[in-house]
């Protein structure tokens, strides 16, 4: 059998873009390197797969984690995914709004699009957010990969996480908006299907990241990042912490630790 390939894992917001959303020209030049000694790019995002892909149209990632980790692709091909069936996410939309009111901002992910009843358009306000389709999700008739609600009443968040058994849910660090998903759906569970599939060993998976849903991920890979602007929690569980994602932390560490090192 080949030896297990290293795989770089990269979360999106707070990691490899900057705050503007864009990557740097320095950070796609170690990509490029990275890639061209044998490494294996991949991207481990809460993003729906759709929304990010404008965002890494320039990598061409040989790994895509998307939806917190309930869509996995290798290449074109999906190896994992985990949904809400209609009926769920038609339940879930109606308790959400039976418990947090009726213009709670809720979106969708599905396996081919983002949903949003936003109520002012996401373009206007950042031109570099990725494409969501608005709707009142009267008649919504689709299977949920994931699905965010905005909670700002920390009582009402938990009265909504105790309705549901099935069901893991994350409070994102930089806001009231909590990320729901079917119950077991992680990125380290991502991570252990394409260790499954691509030949990869979770000890030469060198992953980064920044938020309390990154934790997770670098625990269980040989080395775990945490970028300078990472909350205090991921900074704790890191085996490294690099630069912030303002100052290229993740090209600083890889041209440092992995091309100098060759």
């Amino acid at each position: 059998m080949e030896n297990p390939k290293k795989l770089l894992l990269f979360d999106l917001d707070g990691t490899l873009l900057r705050n503007d959303k864009t990557i740097s020209e320095y950070t796609l030049e170690i990509l490029d390197k990275c890639k061209n000694c044998g490494c294996l790019i991949g991207i481990s995002t809460s993003r729906s797969e759709q929304n990010c892909l404008e965002f890494i149209k320039n990598i061409k990632p040989d790994i895509l984690i998307s939806s917190g980790g309930a869509l996995v692709r290798s290449s074109e091909s999906i190896i994992y995914t985990s949904s809400f069936s209609k009926a769920e996410t038609k339940n879930f939309i109606e308790v959400t709004r039976k418990i947090c009111g009726m213009d709670c901002q809720i979106t969708v992910d599905t396996l081919d699009a983002n949903y949003w009843n936003y109520k002012s358009n996401p373009k206007e306000q950042d031109k570099s957010w990725g494409d969501s389709i608005y709707t009142d999700y009267i008649d919504f008739d689709q299977e949920a990969l994931k699905i965010c609600v905005e909670i700002p009443e920390l009582n009402l968040a938990q009265k909504l996480c105790d309705s549901f058994s099935e069901l893991d849910s994350q409070r994102f660090s930089d806001g009231d908006w909590y990320k729901f998903t079917k119950s077991g759906v992680t990125k380290e569970k991502a991570i252990l299907a394409i260790c499954k599939t691509c030949n990869v060993s979770q000890s030469d998976i060198i992953a980064f990241g920044d938020d309390c849903v990154d934790i997770g991920m670098l625990k269980i890979c040989g080395i775990g990042v945490a970028m300078g602007n990472a909350i205090q929690e991921v900074k704790d569980i890191a085996d490294d912490i690099t630069l912030s994602n303002e100052e290229d932390g993740v090209a600083v560490y890889l041209e440092k630790y992995m091309l100098y090192a060759k």
